[in-house]
């Protein structure tokens, strides 16, 4: 076993991101003096009032709506709860039809099929084999009681980023149905304009941009009436009680301000860095498979297929080496189960099991890169010396 090297690298940001230290900054007052519940009318109360209406302001700015269309959550899973059983039961008059597809965060699948379960029927669109959804195949799928589209904007595993502008254009085109993205990949990187895209509500949270977990928010299309989830003292404009997190919606506020700022700067970077890393692995390695995409990608995303290695493996091995990464299988007990995303595009055994996701962030370096470029080629060259997995994918005696 090779000794750890104790100065680590994080390339997992797609999971989550570190918080930015100005993001802290911003948040510590809350946590003691500034404590103060912002539904009360004295002064602490008031304090927290202005503060949550500030950071309302900056998540509002970084997506280019109006301050009352965001709506604190504690979660992107939660937003995307909101809008799929929110739109379910306020539309069912309606009709009970969803599409999505299948590439989808489990949450949307898992909200959907609990849907399918109260009586909805989903429709669970086919991707290509880089991960995109046909504008024709929605068009089709369309019907009059169809009350919601959801499709993500940029997909967590392989960096496809659907045309979100043309399949809401499709979705309005020809029905009366919302329609929702997942963008809680996206801000930060990449522009992130509701008005621009046409769509009528979007997920987001904080923790993948810089901000601190516990923290999500739904844009929610002025004119757009769907059922909130929880009920109680009616915070949020009625749209989602329960008293605010008020240093996390701060935090949230601040992280919004940065990322505006920089998109454009740590998109390029980030794509820089992808692109060099992918090309340094394919020189330097054989039988090596890109899943999704080569371009465009969701900045700073990588996801290879190492013939002959076993996923989780490879991550361990690297994680013995200092250096921090993801699959895109999950190992049980009794199974081991590829990535409903990378069986989705059409990835067999061999190629969904052998999967390795590097997501580089803000903090990363060139030299980052090198080092991993290193090190992975001396960890696959060993594990495809001792892999119980043969040519075919199939586990060997």
């Amino acid at each position: 076993m090779k000794k750890v090297n104790e100065d680590r690298i994080y390339v997992d940001n797609n999971s989550t991101t570190p918080m930015d230290p100005r993001v802290k900054e911003s948040m510590d007052p809350y946590f003691g003096e500034d404590f103060g519940n912002p539904n009360s009318l004295h002064k602490r109360g008031r304090t927290a009032n202005d503060s949550v209406k500030k950071a309302r302001g900056k998540v509002a700015d970084l997506l280019k709506s109006k301050e009352d269309e965001i709506i604190f959550t504690g979660s992107a899973t939660e937003s995307n709860n909101h809008v799929l059983k929110g739109t379910a039961f306020s539309r069912k008059k309606k009709g009970k039809h969803i599409i999505t597809d299948k590439t989808e965060h489990k949450c949307i699948l898992s909200a959907c099929r609990w849907l399918e379960e109260q009586g909805f029927e989903v429709t669970y669109l086919d991707v290509d084999e880089e991960g995109y959804v046909s504008p024709e195949d929605l068009k089709e799928e369309l019907r009059d009681d169809t009350v919601l589209v959801s499709i993500m904007m940029a997909n967590n595993e392989i960096g496809t980023i659907q045309p979100i502008k043309e399949l809401a254009e499709v979705t309005h085109g020809n029905s009366d149905a919302y329609f929702h993205t997942d963008a809680a990949q996206c801000p930060g990187k990449m522009k992130v304009d509701v008005e621009e895209l046409g769509i009528d509500m979007l997920t987001l949270n904080a923790h993948k941009m810089y901000g601190p977990k516990g923290i999500g928010a739904l844009y929610k299309r002025q004119d757009v009436d769907i059922d909130p989830l929880l009920h109680g003292g009616g915070q949020e404009g009625g749209e989602r009680s329960g008293t605010e997190n008020v240093p996390y919606i701060v935090g949230f506020g601040k992280a919004s301000e940065i990322a505006k700022r920089n998109w454009k700067k740590q998109g390029k970077k980030l794509t820089d860095m992808h692109n060099k890393f992918i090309q340094k692995i394919q020189n330097r390695i054989e039988e090596v498979k890109l899943n999704g995409p080569k371009k465009p990608r969701l900045p700073g995303n990588v996801n290879l297929s190492f013939i002959g290695v076993e996923g989780e493996a490879l991550v361990l091995r690297l994680d013995e080496r200092g250096i921090e990464t993801a699959t895109g299988s999950a190992c049980s007990s009794e199974e081991l189960k590829a990535s409903h995303v990378l069986e989705a595009i059409g990835r067999g055994p061999e190629t969904a099991h052998s999967s390795l996701r590097v997501s580089f962030g803000k903090f990363n370096t060139e030299e980052d890169i090198e080092r991993m470029v290193d090190v992975l080629e001396e960890e696959v060259a060993d594990l495809r010396s001792i892999t119980a997995l043969d040519k075919k994918g199939k586990i060997g005696d």
